[in-house]
């Protein structure tokens, strides 16, 4: 019984430290960050997350590859569908993309950002080009359109789906957006960017 408590209370205090770092991560970003920031948000002394975590780094790794495998994760079981067309897997990556930016907004800028500033650390964990290259949809892109490298393709939808959320601070003050209206237009954008790229693969 003692024991359960005693796990019960390990993992309540890491998923608070976890929880915390997490926002404090996205709000200030890696180098900003100190580890009191950390605790102070956790509402726990230093010397507890230091003992669960160590360093701000392992922690950091933690959080980051958790927000990696948010933001790629989610290509993955789609693009290797044998089961779908290509057409089907277009509509289903901008669809899926799309709600799960638009509950996570802030989550492009943040993975693209520290990995720029760190791509040796993470780059090679996160094996991204090895996932694309060797799914089928790629298999499906070389049967329609021997003439043009996939990677184009991909690079064009996925910034057609990525870059309005990079961007979105300078796209609401530019237009004067507000938030809900961005919305609005991110809910649009999932009917119009299988129309485009459909088109892309049409044209000759």
């Amino acid at each position: 019984m003692v024991k359960k408590k005693a796990a019960e209370t390990d993992a309540s205090a890491e998923e608070k430290i976890k929880e915390a770092a997490r926002k404090v991560f996205m709000m200030k970003g890696y180098a900003a960050t100190r580890t009191r920031d950390i605790a102070e948000e956790a509402g726990l002394n230093l010397a507890l997350l230091n003992y669960y975590f160590r360093s701000k780094e392992k922690l950091f790794e933690i959080v980051m590859m958790e927000k990696v495998e948010k933001l790629f994760g989610i290509i993955a079981p789609v693009i290797n569908d044998e089961s779908t067309t290509l057409e089907q897997k277009i509509e289903q990556v901008a669809i899926n993309y799309m709600d799960m930016l638009s509950i996570n907004p802030d989550l492009p800028l943040f993975v693209m950002s520290e990995i720029r500033n760190n791509p040796d650390r993470f780059v090679s964990k996160i094996q991204a080009g090895k996932l694309i290259q060797e799914s089928y949809l790629v298999k499906q892109l070389k049967e329609k359109r021997p003439d043009v490298n996939p990677l184009h393709f991909i690079v064009s939808l996925l910034g057609m789906i990525l870059f309005p959320f990079i961007a979105r601070p300078v796209l609401q003050a530019a237009a004067n957006i507000s938030s809900k209206g961005f919305q609005a237009m991110m809910e649009e954008r999932k009917a119009y960017i299988p129309r485009w790229v459909k088109a892309i693969l049409k044209a000759r």
